[in-house]
C-alpha cells in the first residue's frame, strides 16, 4: 500500500478526479440536448401556427380551393 502524499496516490487521485469530471460533463450535456429538443419543438409549433394562419386566410384558401376543384374535375 502506498503512503499518503506519494506520487502513486496522487496519480490515482488525479485519475479519479478526471473520471468524475468527465462523467459530470457528460451528464450536463445530456440535459442540454433535451433543452435543445424543447426549443426545437416550440419553434416548430410556432412555425405551424404561422403556416396555419396563412393557409386559412381568405386569398390563399380561395386559391387552394380552385386548385383542388380543377384537379377533381380534370378530364381523363
Amino acid at each position: 500500500m502506498a503512503k499518503v502524499g506519494t506520487w502513486e496516490t496522487r496519480g490515482r487521485t488525479a485519475a479519479w478526479v478526471a473520471g468524475r469530471m468527465r462523467r459530470c460533463r457528460s451528464a450536463a450535456e445530456a440535459g442540454m440536448s433535451t433543452a435543445e429538443y424543447a426549443v426545437g419543438t416550440i419553434a416548430a409549433c410556432g412555425f405551424a401556427a404561422v403556416l396555419y394562419k396563412i393557409v386559412t386566410s381568405g386569398p390563399v384558401r380561395t386559391a387552394l380551393t380552385s386548385v383542388i376543384e380543377r384537379a377533381l374535375h380534370a378530364p381523363f
